[in-house]
């Protein structure tokens, strides 16, 4: 059976796909539409993603899309091992401005849902670290947004030892203070 567990900002889930293994290794049923409707998640997953980091210390975000093109994504690893941040950025929210994460392994199988009206991010804790994500909106680079990974007023504890490998998109991304509202 799955284990679905909220986090502590509750529309953040923890889900755990039960593995069944033998002498030949195991069998996972990483998402089942069944499943989540019966836990009150109707998501219309459209689309499939992969990311590859080569080193630790790889941060990836924080990244959103506005309406009518938002997104909720469904986040595993493949390969390695993340710790994965969600930020509450919808206004009007309990949990406004408040982030949540949790460490994702392959190993372990966990995934997370994160859903529509949070931005997104990760660091990479292992080298060659591989992600696989369900998204419920098309990609519109028009309707991105993003907020800088090390905004002071967040204090996301990253759990980096030393700097951050980052893309140039993601060293110029504004602080949450500055973000336009958004739609979701």
């Amino acid at each position: 059976m799955t284990s679905i567990t909220p986090l502590s900002i509750p529309e953040v889930l923890l889900i755990t796909p039960k593995r069944h293994g033998d002498g030949r290794g195991w069998f996972s049923e990483t998402w089942s539409r069944r499943v989540m409707e019966q836990a009150g998640l109707a998501h219309d997953f459209v689309q499939d993603n992969q990311a590859f980091s080569a080193k630790a210390g790889t941060v990836r975000g924080l990244h959103f899309q506005q309406a009518p093109h938002a997104q909720a994504k469904l986040v595993r690893v493949l390969k390695g091992a993340i710790f994965d941040v969600a930020v509450d950025i919808r206004q009007g929210s309990a949990t406004y401005g408040q982030w949540v994460g949790a460490t994702l392994t392959a190993q372990g199988g966990e995934q997370i849902l994160v859903p529509r009206g949070f931005a997104h991010g990760y660091c990479t804790l292992t080298d060659d670290c591989e992600l696989f994500y369900k998204v419920d909106g098309q990609y519109a680079p028009e309707t991105e947004g993003g907020i800088i990974w090390n905004d002071p007023d967040l204090a996301i504890d990253w759990g980096l030892t030393g700097e951050p490998t980052l893309s140039d998109k993601d060293k110029v991304l504004p602080r949450f203070k500055d973000l336009p509202a958004a739609a979701f």
